[in-house]
C-alpha cells in the first residue's frame, strides 16, 4: 500500500487548509487511519485517529474543533481539514494506517506511512 499526503503550503494564522491523503488501494475503508504531525524539533504526534468501525474520529483536545476528518471512498482518499490555524500547526503532516482495527494510532503501531506534506503558518 502506498499512501500520499498532499496539500501542504503556506497559510496565515487563522486560515484553513485541507490535506488529502490518497491510497493506492481500497485499504482506507478497512484500516485505522491516523493523521500525524511533527513540528521541527518535536516528537511526532497523532492529533486524529479513526478506526473503520467508528462514526467519528478521536481528536486530541489541543486541536478539537479545528481538525475535521472526511473521506471519499470512490477516490480512495481521506482528508484532514485544519481550520483557524495557529503556529502549532506548522509541521510536516502525515497520514498512516494500520490493519489492527482498533481506535489507536501511535508512531510504532502503524503499518503504512505516507510521505508527509509540509505546512507553514505565517503571522
Amino acid at each position: 500500500v502506498q499512501l500520499q499526503a498532499s496539500g501542504g503550503g503556506l497559510v496565515q494564522i487563522g486560515g484553513s487548509l485541507r490535506l488529502p491523503c490518497s491510497a493506492s488501494d481500497e485499504s482506507l475503508d478497512d484500516y485505522t487511519i491516523g493523521w500525524f504531525r511533527q513540528a521541527q524539533g518535536k516528537r511526532r504526534e497523532a492529533p486524529l485517529c479513526i478506526s473503520p468501525s467508528s462514526r467519528s474520529p478521536d481528536v486530541a483536545e489541543s486541536v478539537k474543533g479545528r481538525f475535521t476528518f472526511s473521506r471519499d471512498n470512490a477516490r480512495n482518499t481521506v482528508y484532514l481539514q485544519v481550520s483557524n490555524m495557529n503556529p502549532q500547526d506548522a509541521a510536516v503532516h502525515y497520514c498512516a494506517e494500520t490493519g489492527d482495527g482498533d481506535n489507536h494510532c501511535d508512531n510504532y503501531g502503524m503499518d503504512y506511512w505516507g510521505r508527509g506534506t509540509q505546512v507553514t503558518v505565517s503571522s
